[in-house]
C-alpha cells in the first residue's frame, strides 16, 4: 500500500511541476470545459503504468517537443518554458519507461511457424494460410504482446504438422525419377491456331511473339507439371528484328478456378545467337509454363492490315522450353531422415502381388524395431533437440517418450505412435515459444533470437554449433561474424519481406488498382519492379549499414529497365534490379520517391495529400497525428479535374478543430503532389474529364486521359520553414537526422 501510495504521490507531482505551463499555454483551449481538437487535459489520467494514459502523455511531450503545440497562432512560448516543461514530463515518462523494459515469452507469428516447419523438414508448403491471424502492434506482427493463442490454435497447429510429416515421409523405396519435357510452341495446339496470323514462325523452328500477349497467351501445355515440386526451366530463344535485348516473364498457369498464377522471373533475350535462360522454380502441380513478353507491340496494327511476313516490328523469337523435375534436395527428404534414421522402416508386400503394378497402388510401411522405446527415445530425442532449438533434458524427452508408449498401448502402430509423439512436440511452448531466460540471454536463446530476427526462422548449423560452443554470448566478433553472414544469406529476403511490409505498409500494394484509363502504362512487370526497388534498396542499406539520411535522399537507387524507362533515367538494361548511379539533378534516391511508396500512399485514381502526409509522418518522421474530429467529413477528390484536393483543403483548413493537424499533414502531402499514384514524375494532374487532350499511344492503344491543372507541391513545414517542391522538401527531411533515427530506434 505504501509503495502504490508513493506512485500516486510522484504522479500527482509531475501534473503538479507541470500545472504552471499548462495555465499560461494551454488551459484556453484545453481545459475549463474547452476541448479543441477533442482533447482535454483534465480528461487524461496522472497514472503513467496505465498503458493509455503513458501514451497519451507521450503524445504531449512530442507535441510540445517539436513544437507542434502550442500552434503558432497562439502565445510563443520561451526557450526555457519549453526546456522546462520538456525536463519535467520527459523525465517520468523515461523512469516508466524504463521499468516497463523486457521481453514478452514471445510465440512465433504463422510465417515464421510455416519456414521452421518448411525448414526442418525439408518441404515448401503452405501452412501460413491454415493458422488465425496473427496480432499486429504498429503494423508488426512478431510483437510478444500481439500474439495471443488459442483452441483454434491449436488444432490448426496439429492439422499443420501432421501435413508437413505426411509430406516428408516417402511412400516409395525407389528415388522419384526426374523427367526432362521439350516443348516448343509450333508443336501445341495453339502454335497450329494462331502461326500465320498472330505469331509467325521462323525457318529455324522458333515461334516468334510480336506483342505482350493476352489472347493468344503464352501458355505451354506440353510443359507441365504432374505433382507440386522445385523445377528447372530452361528458355531459348532470342530477340528478332531487334538490335536491344527483349524482356519477358516466366510463369505458370492452370485451368483451376481461382487458382494463383505466379510469376517466377523477369529475363531477357538478346539479339543475335540463341540464348538459354535457366531459373529455378517451385511449381504446383497442374500447372503449364507460360512466356509472358514484355515492351513489345504493334501499335500501327501493321499486321493485322498487311499480314504477319512483312512485318518489320521486333519481336520475341522461342526456340524450346524444356522443363526438368521434380528435382530432390535428397532422398529420403529431410523430414523423413529426422524422423527415421536410425530405424529399419521396410515395404509391407501387398496381398496379391499383381496390385504393385497397378497406377492406383499406395504402398504401405512398417517401422521394425526390437526395442522401440528405445528407438523412440533416440528419435524424440533427436526431434526436440532440433525443435526446442537448444539440448533437451531427459525429463523432457520422457513426456513425449510417455505419449508414445501410451498409443503403442492402445494398439497404435509404431509409425502412428511415433507421428503423435512429434506432433507434441511441434505443438508444445518450448517450440511455439522463443525460450529466452531472465537476465543475460544464454548462446542458444541468442542463437535463436538473431536468427528469428535476420531469417525467420529456426538457427542453422553453424549458428548451433557456435551456441554450443559457448562461444556466441562471450566473443562479440564471432555475433558480429554470424550477423554479417546471415545479412547475406538468401533467407535474410525474408526478413526483408516481412520487415517492409509491415514498416512500409508494402503488404497493400495491391489493395487498389490504378485506373487503366487515367494510368494505361501500369502493368505486372512495374508492380514486380516497384516491390524489388524497394526491398532491394532496404536490404543494401542494412548490408551497408548506410546513414540514416539515405532513407530519404540518395545518389542512388536500385533500378531495372521498367523503372528506369517508368522514371525517365537513361542506360539502364535488363530487368535484374542493380544499383545505378543517379543524374545530380534526378528527384529520385531515398525511399519517398520510389514508386511502391507512392502507390501504397494513394488510391488507383488520384492522390491525397492527406493520405500520404500521414504516411510520411507516421512512416518516416515518427509522428502519428490524432485521428479527425468526429463529424467531420473527408475530402472526395473532383476527378473531373475541374478543382485540386489542394484547393479543397484549403477550405477544409479553414475549421477551427481541423487547422492544427492540417499544419502537421498536408506539407509533406503536398510536396508529393508532383508524382501520381504509379510513382511517375508529373507538372500537371490527369484527368479523365476536362483538360487537354493528349496525343499518345501505350501499348498500341490510344490514351483515354486529359492533362488537367498544374501540381503545386509547394508549402510551409509546421517549424515555419518553406519550401518550393519536393527536392527542396527532401533536402529539409534529410537534415534532421535525429528525428529520422528516433523514427527507426
Amino acid at each position: 500500500m505504501l509503495c502504490l501510495a508513493s506512485e500516486e504521490a510522484r504522479s500527482e507531482d509531475f501534473r503538479s511541476a507541470l500545472a504552471p505551463f499548462f495555465e499560461k499555454y494551454c488551459n484556453d483551449c484545453h481545459a475549463d470545459g474547452a476541448a479543441e481538437g477533442g482533447f482535454r487535459l483534465e480528461a487524461v489520467g496522472p497514472d503513467l503504468s496505465d498503458e493509455a494514459s503513458f501514451a497519451t502523455w507521450e503524445r504531449v511531450f512530442d507535441r510540445v517537443r517539436t513544437g507542434e503545440m502550442p500552434p503558432p497562432d497562439a502565445s510563443a512560448v520561451s526557450d526555457a518554458d519549453r526546456s522546462n516543461f520538456i525536463k519535467r514530463l520527459g523525465s517520468p515518462l523515461h523512469q516508466t519507461h524504463a521499468k516497463s523494459k523486457g521481453t514478452v515469452y514471445r510465440r512465433l507469428n504463422r510465417r515464421e511457424y510455416q519456414n521452421t516447419l518448411n525448414d526442418i523438414f525439408g518441404s515448401n508448403l503452405d501452412l501460413e494460410s491454415m493458422l488465425p491471424e496473427d496480432g499486429r502492434s504498429h503494423e508488426f506482427d512478431n510483437v510478444g504482446q500481439s500474439l495471443s493463442i488459442s483452441m483454434v490454435h491449436l488444432q490448426q497447429y496439429i492439422s499443420a504438422i501432421d501435413l508437413v510429416m505426411e509430406s516428408a515421409i516417402a511412400t516409395s523405396v525407389d528415388k522419384p525419377i526426374v523427367t526432362v519435357k521439350h516443348a516448343n510452341y509450333a508443336d501445341t495446339d495453339e502454335g497450329k491456331k494462331h502461326i500465320g496470323t498472330a505469331w509467325k514462325k521462323l525457318d529455324d523452328g522458333a515461334v516468334v511473339f510480336f506483342r505482350e500477349l493476352g489472347y493468344p497467351s503464352g501458355m505451354l501445355r506440353t510443359a507441365n507439371t504432374n505433382q507440386p515440386g522445385w523445377y528447372k526451366i530452361r528458355v531459348t530463344g532470342y530477340a528478332y528484328q531487334s538490335d536491344k535485348p527483349i524482356t519477358f516473364a516466366i510463369g505458370a498457369t492452370t485451368f483451376q478456378r481461382g487458382a494463383e498464377r505466379p510469376t517466377f522471373a523477369y529475363q531477357s533475350m538478346p539479339p543475335g545467337d540463341p540464348t538459354t535462360v535457366e531459373i529455378d522454380a517451385w511449381i504446383d502441380s497442374r500447372y503449364m509454363v507460360e512466356i509472358t513478353p514484355w515492351g513489345i507491340a504493334d501499335e500501327t496494327n501493321a499486321i493485322r492490315e498487311n499480314g504477319i511476313d512483312g512485318y518489320q516490328g521486333p519481336g520475341l523469337a522461342i526456340l524450346n522450353v524444356d522443363l526438368e523435375g521434380p528435382l530432390l534436395e535428397q532422398f529420403p527428404s529431410r523430414g523423413h531422415r529426422l524422423l527415421f534414421d536410425g530405424v529399419k522402416r521396410i515395404e509391407i508386400e501387398p496381398s496379391n502381388p499383381s496390385q504393385k503394378s497397378k497406377s492406383w497402388y499406395v504402398p504401405k510401411f512398417e517401422v521394425q524395431s526390437s526395442d522401440p522405446v528405445s528407438d523412440a527415445t533416440t528419435i524424440l530425442k533427436r526431434v526436440a533437440t532440433v525443435a526446442h532449438r537448444r539440448p533437451v533434458s531427459p525429463d523432457q524427452t520422457k513426456r513425449y517418450v510417455e505419449l508414445f508408449q501410451s498409443q503403442i498401448e492402445q494398439g497404435e502402430t509404431f509409425e502412428q505412435a511415433l507421428r503423435s509423439a512429434v506432433a507434441a512436440i511441434f505443438c508444445s511452448p518450448d517450440f511455439l515459444y522463443l525460450q529466452e531466460p531472465s537476465g543475460w540471454l544464454d548462446d542458444y536463446a541468442l542463437a535463436s533470437r538473431l536468427s528469428y530476427f535476420l531469417t525467420r526462422t529456426t538457427p542453422d548449423a553453424q549458428l548451433l554449433a557456435a551456441a554450443e560452443s559457448g562461444r556466441l554470448a562471450t566473443d562479440p566478433e564471432e555475433l558480429l561474424n554470424h550477423t554479417r553472414r546471415l545479412l547475406n544469406d538468401p533467407r535474410h529476403e525474408r526478413f526483408i519481406t516481412d520487415f517492409t511490409n509491415a514498416w512500409l505498409n508494402l503488404r497493400d500494394i495491391e489493395f487498389t488498382s490504378p485506373d487503366k484509363n487515367l494510368y494505361p502504362e501500369y502493368d505486372s512487370f512495374l508492380l514486380y519492379s516497384m516491390l524489388s526497388e524497394t526491398r532491394g534498396y532496404v536490404a543494401s542499406l542494412i548490408r551497408d549499414n548506410a546513414s540514416v539520411r539515405h532513407l530519404v535522399k540518395s545518389d542512388f537507387a536500385m533500378l531495372n529497365n521498367r523503372l528506369a524507362q517508368h522514371y525517365g533515367i537513361d542506360n539502364v538494361t535488363g530487368p535484374e534490379i542493380k544499383r545505378t548511379p543517379l543524374p545530380k539533378d534526378s528527384v529520385r534516391g531515398g525511399l519517398l520517391s520510389q514508386a511502391s511508396i507512392l502507390k501504397v500512399s494513394a488510391n488507383g485514381t488520384n492522390t491525397s495529400p492527406v493520405m500520404r502526409g500521414v504516411w510520411v509522418l507516421e512512416r518516416i518522421v515518427g509522428q502519428t497525428p490524432p485521428p479527425p474530429p468526429s463529424g467531420v467529413a473527408g475530402l472526395e477528390p473532383d476527378i473531373r479535374g475541374a478543382s485540386t484536393l489542394r484547393e479543397l483543403l484549403a477550405k477544409h483548413r479553414d475549421s477551427e478543430s481541423c487547422r492544427s493537424c492540417h499544419e502537421m499533414i498536408d506539407p509533406p502531402g503536398f510536396a508529393l503532389e508532383s508524382f501520381n499514384p504509379i510513382g511517375g514524375w508529373r507538372d500537371r494532374f490527369r484527368s479523365l474529364g476536362e483538360g487537354e487532350k493528349v496525343n499518345l499511344m501505350i501499348n498500341g492503344r490510344k490514351v483515354r486521359y486529359r492533362i488537367g491543372p498544374e501540381v503545386d507541391a509547394s508549402g510551409k513545414m509546421q517549424d515555419g520553414k518553406s519550401f518550393d517542391g519536393f527536392v527542396e522538401f527532401r533536402d529539409l527531411l534529410a537534415a534532421d537526422e535525429d528525428q529520422l533515427t528516433r523514427t527507426l530506434a
